[in-house]
């Protein structure tokens, strides 16, 4: 007898055997609910084909890491399975499935400075530098077009900016 726990994945054959792959006890779940590959199809917006190759535990046929963890959750879930159960037996059979921290080779003073670069690539504070600088230009050009009387007195709507008027 398996050392595997009977979580409702594993459910045993007419024989009395556990059954001991993930795809033995997905097709158990599926056909004890009275469900054909199509109409859990329909329900999980999985491919049949897909459903059937993750039944017969052809791994190399369907895809890797997360989104076969995605997978086997969302078809136990409907199934009303253990997915935790599924879950591990799957990383147990096919090897970690689950995220992969992506910055773990990076100190964390290098994770944060990798953090305050915008998608350009150009650190955060310089964009506000530049957009400043803009600013501070068209303040400058404005005053000086007041200045040089090229700006009409119907615009100058402040008190204060008619006061700029030689």
């Amino acid at each position: 007898m398996s050392d595997l726990p009977n979580d409702g994945l594993n459910r045993p054959d007419a024989g009395g055997a556990p059954q001991g792959s993930l795809g033995d006890a997905l097709k158990a779940l599926r056909e004890a609910r009275g469900l054909t590959l199509a109409e859990a199809s329909a329900r999980t917006k999985y491919s049949a084909l897909q459903l059937g190759y993750l039944e017969a535990c052809s791994w190399d046929r369907l895809p890797h890491g997360v989104p076969l963890r995605g997978l086997v959750r969302n078809y136990v879930r409907y199934l009303q399975g253990d997915v935790e159960a599924s879950l591990k037996q799957l990383d147990d059979t096919v090897g970690p499935t689950g995220p992969q921290p992506t910055v773990t080779a990076l100190s964390a003073r290098r994770a944060l400075q990798q953090a305050d670069i915008t998608p350009a690539g150009e650190p955060a504070h310089r964009t506000w530098a530049w957009l400043l600088l803009i600013l501070i230009l068209f303040c400058v050009v404005g005053f000086y077009a007041i200045d040089r009387g090229w700006v009409p007195d119907q615009w100058l709507i402040f008190d204060w900016l008619k006061a700029l008027r030689p």
